[in-house]
């Protein structure tokens, strides 16, 4: 009803200022409000105020080697204490293996093994890490996968810990680390334009131990004795030099307590102090007391940084590392040993680092297309709606203002194709108020009174709304389930931006159609300008060239498949793994010369791109043989090459994705379009029937075959803002397709006795002013970022385009006779077996006639 209460006024006002005044705060610079205000403001992401995310994986598979390592040190000295004689001790992946001398031992040494196996916690029990089993003389100890699994996830958890502690160490602010899957640790480090230090500290495990030297009399390069080890020094200007310690452990770096850079007062060369705690102090005491005399090696991640003479012992739980330091790199150890060492190596597989200056630029892009595209909905609005219209752009306006306000109080990140969200929600927020506007303007030409026809215009059209906005909803979920950080925003301002137009573009607007109707009492209702998008009245009969469509329609899909496998798809970093480098030169960029430069470093085939202004160059590196760790050292090398040689030269952005995770973001994208594909037919088929399931599904397949044999013909790159694309695409074609067949659901209802194909010739006709006018908005809403986007959204919102085009007609061409097909027979024969069942229109036919 056109009624609302002053209660009901109120809330609908309240909950419409509080939105804006939540958003209110992104439009102050910072100290200007008072501070006893709720200041919650976006985050922006990266890509926006630059910074640097690393995503880490940590080696658990080093991690089960050098335990099984280990473990076959402990057997050896259990043996030996035991008094156990045994022969072949060898250690793998899988076990470690020995054989006794004497089968009569095999107690004792079962007995022996089970006292130095302490085991692993897991929850009130107990586990033990290895399994003894002994066959004859024949000795093995497998690992527990419980025990292992555990010990997995707890190294994890403290890698993460120590991660925390290098970065917080190091001065970076307000870094986000977190957890990501069973063995990586995602890393943002806001503001941070250059990780390499960042970078350095994380890949180091820096794991220090203190050794006995080995035998001096082993001569070098020959085999290592048993319980012995070559290492090679640390220090640069003993390169190449191996030196024989003992693998027994004298003590490790966890007993350390402190350590700071400090300089000698007689030479002035770098050194790096630490001391121990009491524990430790002790061992060290004791351990120097009983090996005056004897070297002393001090290992960090297998290399001996010192090894020097005990020419007494120490007491003090104190000690200094000296070797080729500077300043940064004394200081550097001195973080990594405070912060601790990690239990197992980190390797960096993801890497995308944002320059501040891009940052500001993406901002600048985005804000620009913001406007531009809000200020093209409404003029589209106004012109084309009238007084209506209006209505919507106040309901536009809130809405945006609401959206940004929910992303203030989650604290959620705004990323570059989380503005892209926001316009495209603009675009489906207007679909509301176009559906309404057209249903109130389709029964105002029936002859009912202006209260009639608002009422019904909107009852009518909510179903429809609900239904359209449910299925992008869902095809959202997908999309941030399987998305990472950028694109998980794009879901959820979309999302965002869905949800507040149920309340925007159908209460409120209702609300202030109802206060105008109250005031005015119209004796008639004009919905509109005379500006009309598409005839009214009309009867074209579409369905005459449904062969022909589904035809054409066929040869586009099986051409785009032919161009899926030949040329293929241009695969971006997101799923192909490579390096992507944009720079910014001070003079035009001297191609040659930097494709030469480049090219001397053997990283494969080296591909130059100019875009924007001369000076703006992307470096494209195709995924390194040699893995993740490979992957990353050719970053390195290519940012020192650049700046090294062409000095004054700005990296502005770096993507390195590693093999590893370019396969999973390629399933996992896959994945997410298969998923949305079966949701939606699931939906559809509950809400309507099969054969309207059938047909929307067939048909968004169709559409999304022929984007992505867009993709194939164009060049265009296919990465995650890709997936987020089609994932649009196919929420549009859905969105399209469930208004046309609502309008047939309700005209099977009404029109009995009437041939199928005319009954959707009719729907279709019917719906086709607001087929016409949500495209179009839709278009004018992402227009902008085709324009001014930007290099990142540029190509994403093009395709945008092009599947607003594709989605449109198809419905049209394609859905429709789909329907018709499988429908004929089905829908008749079940309104001939139940002709009065759930028609709240029964004998409108009569009326209408």
């Amino acid at each position: 009803m056109l009624y609302f209460s002053r209660l009901k006024t109120g809330l609908i006002l309240l909950v419409c200022l509080v939105g804006v005044l939540l958003a209110a705060p992104n439009l102050v610079p910072s100290g200007v409000l008072p501070s006893w205000l709720p200041l919650n403001r976006v985050n922006l992401g990266l890509d926006l105020q630059g910074g640097s995310y690393l995503m880490l994986k940590v080696d658990l598979a080093a991690l089960r080697k050098e335990r099984m390592e280990n473990q076959a040190d402990t057997v050896r000295q259990a043996l030996r204490d035991a008094k156990v004689r045994y022969t072949g001790l060898t250690a793998d992946d899988s076990s470690v293996r020995f054989a006794l001398v004497d089968a009569g031992q095999a107690d004792a040494a079962r007995t022996a093994l089970a006292a130095v196996d302490a085991g692993v916690q897991i929850g009130t029990a107990t586990v033990k890490e290895f399994d003894v089993a002994i066959d004859g003389v024949t000795v093995s100890l497998v690992p527990n996968e419980k025990a292992l699994q555990e010990r997995a996830r707890q190294t994890v958890g403290q890698s993460i810990e120590i991660v925390r502690r290098r970065i917080d160490q190091s001065g970076v602010a307000e870094p986000l680390i977190a957890r990501q899957g069973e063995d990586r640790i995602v890393v943002q480090l806001p503001g941070l334009a250059d990780p390499t230090r960042i970078k350095a500290l994380l890949g180091q495990t820096a794991k220090m131990t203190f050794h006995l030297m080995g035998d001096s009399t082993v001569r070098p390069g020959s085999p290592a004795p048993a319980g012995m080890q070559w290492l090679p020094m640390a220090d640069d200007r003993a390169a190449g030099q191996m030196v024989l310690i003992r693998r027994q452990i004298e003590l490790d770096g966890s007993h350390l307590s402190d350590a700071r850079p400090s300089t000698d007062q007689r030479t002035g060369e770098w050194l790096v102090g630490f001391s121990f705690d009491d524990i430790g102090g002790k061992k060290f005491a004791d351990i120097t007391t009983r090996n005056v005399g004897k070297p002393f090696a001090i290992v960090l991640d297998g290399k001996v940084i010192s090894a020097p003479v005990i020419r007494e012992p120490i007491l003090g739980g104190r000690g200094q590392i000296s070797g080729s330091f500077h300043a940064a790199s004394a200081n550097d150890l001195a973080v990594l040993l405070r912060a601790g060492a990690l239990p197992a190596p980190l390797t960096v597989v993801e890497e995308r680092t944002v320059g501040p200056d891009l940052g500001a630029d993406s901002i600048r892009a985005g804000i620009i297309s913001v406007i531009v595209g809000f200020a093209l909905v409404v003029v589209f609005m106004a012109a084309t709606y009238g007084r209506f219209g209006m209505y919507a752009n106040v309901a536009l306006f809130v809405n945006l203002a609401m959206a940004v306000g929910a992303l203030s109080v989650l604290g959620a990140t705004l990323t570059l194709p989380g503005i892209a969200g926001l316009l495209l929600s603009l675009g489906l927020a207007v679909d509301a108020n176009i559906l309404v506007n057209e249903r109130i303007r389709e029964e105002t030409r029936k002859g009912k009174g202006p209260m009639a026809a608002i009422e019904t215009g909107f009852k009518r059209a909510y179903s429809t709304i609900v239904d359209a906005n449910a299925t992008t909803l869902i095809k959202m979920m997908f999309l941030y389930v399987v998305g990472t950080g950028t694109i998980r925003g794009f879901a959820i301002t979309i999302s965002l931006g869905i949800v507040v137009s149920m309340f925007t573009a159908v209460t409120l607007v209702r609300l202030m159609v109802a206060s105008w109707w109250r005031k005015n009492r119209p004796a008639s209702l004009s919905v509109g300008t005379r500006l009309r998008l598409f005839p009214e009245n009309t009867n074209i009969q579409f369905m005459k060239g449904r062969n022909v469509g589904l035809g054409m329609s066929a040869a586009l899909s099986i051409a785009s498949v032919v161009l899926f496998f030949h040329p293929g798809l241009n695969l971006g970093v997101d799923f192909a793994g490579g390096t992507i480098v944009e720079i910014r030169t001070e003079q035009a960029a001297d191609f040659n010369k930097l494709r030469a430069s480049l090219e001397k470093l053997d990283v494969g085939p080296v591909k130059l791109q100019d875009f924007g202004a001369a000076t703006d160059v992307l470096i494209r590196l195709e995924r390194q043989p040699g893995g993740d760790e490979a992957q990353a050292k050719v970053v390195k090398r290519v940012q020192e090459t650049v700046q090294a040689e062409y000095p004054g030269t700005s990296i502005r952005r770096v993507e390195s994705i590693g093999a590893s995770v370019s396969s999973e973001l390629f399933s996992d994208g896959m994945m997410a379009l298969g998923l949305a594909a079966l949701a939606m037919l699931v939906y559809i088929w509950v809400r309507f029937e099969w054969p309207f399931g059938v047909g929307a599904v067939v048909t968004m397949i169709l559409d999304i075959t022929k984007v992505i044999g867009f993709y194939s013909l164009t060049g265009l790159e296919f990465n995650l803002p890709a997936i987020a694309a089609l994932l649009a695409i196919m929420g549009f074609s859905i969105n399209d397709k469930v208004v046309v067949y609502d309008r047939v659901r309700e005209n099977l209802r009404v029109f009995r006795k009437m041939p199928l194909r005319e009954l959707i010739d009719r729907s279709i006709n019917e719906t086709m002013s607001r087929t016409v006018a949500t495209s179009i908005a839709i278009f004018l809403s992402i227009l902008p970022l085709a324009l001014f986007g930007g290099e990142a959204l540029q190509q994403f919102a093009w395709v945008l385009l092009f599947g607003v085009v594709l989605a449109t007609s198809s419905s049209i061409f394609i859905a429709a006779p789909i329907l018709l097909y499988l429908g004929e027979h089905r829908l008749r024969r079940e309104e001939e077996e139940n002709p009065d069942a759930d028609n709240p229109f029964a004998g409108a036919e009569q009326v209408e006639k």
